[in-house]
């Protein structure tokens, strides 16, 4: 759905430019090559700047009062990783969930955990890429899911979790399997652990998820983005639901430089083990290689 849409809004978006190219050509009386560069150029630029400008939106809104090189650095790879996830992953999702299931096991890597990946608010499955690319050459067997449809409660996304982690246990013989979730694909994960427990898990890993809200979803109509809202009444049913065993658990990484979820230090919880990263974006939190790394040695 969402990979279908997007290439969609692409299409419109490059076709509007090339139209805009087109009657700039025309009205400066341009030769042939002159208004096929032109053309060309306002094709491409149209969509980068649509992009550019709503990261600099969620970047400002989100800046503390006092912003220096580290923002700066969050700012551009965050850019580059809207581009990479948003142009060249997402678009091209298929319509069933990807598996990275070892085929043979190297040394040193027999009985690594299962990982099952859940992705984000207006993401799917390909977002992982990087991500699960890693855990596959250390030899952990990969499930990367899509939560569909875009918008319904996070309630609504726990049975296909409930789905992926029975697949993924019947795939591997495995009693239990770590849940690795990037931003609301971490609060689907929490709403599934209060409807089914824990006993199947090995751990719960989060990447920039709303755990608090994000004062950013105030203005969003959608009934995930409600409850995604800063202290929004779900989120505290959530919260109240999980026992001290259950925040054991869980391992939260997140960043002071993101620009979606915050205010970015108040995404904790109580009995919960939090890791902070600097100089890195939401979406750049998938990308990160410092992220990747403290990923794998985690679910070593």
């Amino acid at each position: 759905m969402l990979a279908r849409l997007l290439r969609r809004v692409y299409f419109i978006q490059l076709l509007t430019g090339a139209l805009l190219g087109t009657y700039t050509a025309d009205r400066l009386g341009l030769d042939r090559s002159e208004a096929l560069t032109l053309v060309l150029a306002f094709a491409l630029l149209l969509p980068l700047l649509l992009q550019f400008g709503v990261i600099s939106i969620s970047m400002i809104r989100s800046r503390p009062r006092q912003a220096g090189a580290l923002w700066r650095r969050a700012y551009w790879g965050e850019f580059m990783a809207a581009l990479r996830i948003y142009w060249l992953h997402l678009p091209w999702a298929g319509a069933k969930n990807e598996a990275w299931l070892p085929t043979t096991v190297q040394p040193g890597q027999a009985g690594r955990v299962p990982v099952l990946l859940v992705h984000g608010y207006i993401c799917n499955y390909r977002v992982w890429d990087k991500v699960a690319q890693a855990l596959h050459q250390a030899g952990h067997p990969v499930l990367a899911i899509t939560l569909e449809p875009l918008f319904t409660s996070i309630d609504d996304y726990t049975a296909k979790i409930q789905q992926a982690v029975q697949q993924l246990q019947q795939a591997t013989g495995a009693a239990q399997v770590a849940l690795v979730g990037h931003s609301m694909g971490g609060l689907v994960m929490r709403a599934w652990l209060r409807q089914h427990g824990s006993a199947t898990v090995a751990k719960i890993i989060t990447l920039g998820t709303p755990h608090q809200g994000t004062r950013i979803a105030a203005w969003s109509p959608t009934t995930n983005a409600a409850q995604m809202a800063w202290h929004s009444a779900w989120l505290q049913a959530l919260q109240a639901s999980e026992s001290p065993a259950t925040r054991q658990l869980m391992h939260i990484a997140l960043t002071r430089h993101d620009n979606i979820v915050y205010p970015q230090r108040e995404q904790v919880l109580e009995g919960a083990a939090v890791t902070e990263f600097e100089g890195v974006g939401h979406l750049a939190l998938c990308l990160d290689d410092r992220v990747i790394q403290w990923l794998l040695q985690k679910l070593a």
